[in-house]
């Protein structure tokens, strides 16, 4: 519950400063061109909060957070006084009409900009993406692909941290093949490996690109030891010790951590009788694990951490820079996120990509949750790339979204004429029912990795 409710909170907060600055682009834009707004709207339904400012426009706190409008005085919809007939969307120019529209989906790539902008400058503590280990007849072993070594670049894409090689592998999905390039930690000499990934099938509600593929990232050794218990928890009620070593649950043997976890996990408030050495005697202990929520699956869980070894400080790195590099920083992950986005709408229309991959609003809350939870600098490159994602969506050109009206605005624009009304409500009718099909889908989808 509590994940659910920190989740929601997150997506709220996500998507109203998503939304407030969609809207504000639109409604900034219209009132430099002189087009009364009306209201001004985050959220929709019943109004929570209201107040008109002296601008005459009223401001609205709605109580569905899903999106927002800004309502503008248009003659086709509206009773409009002779004195403000100027004032009205329909009567400006279809370049200004354009600009109006537009301007909701550049704010969301200004904000992207502006949120990576401060991300950088923040600083990003990242570690290097340094092979800890291959699978066996992975595409990665059948390209001779090496752990102990550095990836640093994939695809041609230059790759300092894991989150980079993981965005460089998502896009180049549906690719025949993907070339790696590592380097020793020792040695000046660069290698190159060309992944065969014709075959390749990755799920991402599954699991990673980079298992789907055979890689490991390395990570610090996790000893079979306590390193912590924590107070009023199971195991500190069951007797559990600092310095214990783990051997066995229920007599299964647990030979490292991951294989501890796994067991622990099965018995949610059930007895689980767990044998450990302390200080060279072995004893074996018993334990109620709690229940706890886990992707829609309750869990084993008795509140205690493994010994870990401390990360190589080589391998720590942190993405940092000055007011004019972050600059250019945050230009450069715009551009490829934006490319990103781009390229997989392009391979699900193809079929590269499945549309199993869609993600709902719930996938997005707990995404906003669980970026919320690692620290600010995460919230802000997540917001970015959900205003990102924003942009473009708003984009396509269906006749519901900005996209849409931009579309009409440019025939106007070259036929000199209004495109019919009758034809842009048959428009408006097949957008909407596309847009409805594909938040379907995404919640399809969410609930299918939830349930699943």
């Amino acid at each position: 519950m509590i994940d659910f409710l920190w989740n929601l909170a997150s997506f709220v907060v996500a998507l109203g400063i998503l939304v407030t600055v969609h809207e504000y682009g639109h409604f900034w834009v219209a009132r430099k061109n002189g087009v009364k707004v009306e209201r001004f709207s985050i959220g929709f339904g019943r109004a929570i909060w209201r107040k008109v400012g002296k601008d005459g426009t009223e401001y609205v706190l709605a109580l569905i957070p899903l999106g927002g409008y800004v309502k503008m005085l248009d003659e086709r919809v509206d009773d409009v006084q002779p004195e403000d007939k100027d004032k009205t969307f329909n009567s400006k120019s279809v370049y200004q009409r354009i600009a109006i529209v537009a301007a909701g989906p550049l704010a969301n790539f200004a904000f992207a900009l502006f949120a990576l902008y401060l991300m950088f400058l923040i600083g990003v503590p990242s570690v290097k993406p340094v092979i800890g280990q291959i699978a066996s007849n992975s595409i990665a072993s059948k390209a001779q692909l090496t752990g102990n070594s550095e990836i640093i670049s994939v695809g041609g894409n230059n790759t300092r941290d894991w989150q980079e090689v993981n965005l460089a592998l998502i896009a180049a999905i549906g690719d025949n093949q993907i070339e790696i390039k590592t380097q020793q930690s020792d040695s000046q000499y660069v290698s190159t490996f060309v992944l065969d990934t014709s075959q390749w099938k990755f799920s991402p509600d599954k699991t990673s690109a980079l298992t789907s593929l055979g890689i490991t990232p390395f990570r610090p050794k996790v000893h079979n030891e306590l390193a912590v218990v924590a107070e009023d928890s199971p195991a500190a009620l069951g007797g559990f010790l600092v310095g214990d070593k783990l051997i066995a649950v229920n007599k299964v043997v647990t030979t490292d951590w991951l294989a501890f976890a796994k067991e622990i996990k099965r018995f949610p408030q059930k007895e689980v009788l767990i044998t450990i050495n302390r200080q060279g005697e072995t004893m074996t202990l018993s334990v109620f694990p709690n229940a706890i929520e886990q992707s829609g699956v309750l869990v084993g869980y008795i509140g205690v951490a493994p010994k870990v070894d401390a990360w190589p400080q080589s391998l720590l790195i942190e993405l940092r820079y000055g007011p004019i590099e972050a600059i250019k920083e945050s230009a450069q992950r715009t551009w490829n996120l934006t490319s990103l986005t781009f390229s997989m709408i392009g391979k699900l229309i193809t079929g590269d990509v499945s549309l199993k991959n869609l993600s709902g609003p719930i996938g997005i809350a707990q995404g906003a949750g669980n970026s919320a939870g690692h620290g600010f600098v995460y919230f802000l490159g997540f917001l970015a790339l959900i205003s990102i994602n924003l942009g473009i969506i708003n984009l396509l050109p269906l006749p519901v979204l900005d996209g849409g009206h931009l579309l009409y605005y440019v025939i106007e624009l070259f036929t000199g004429k209004e495109v019919p009304e009758k034809v842009q409500e048959v428009g408006f009718k097949f957008g909407a029912l596309a847009l409805l099909m594909l938040m379907a889908i995404g919640l399809f989808n969410d609930f299918s990795r939830v349930l699943g």
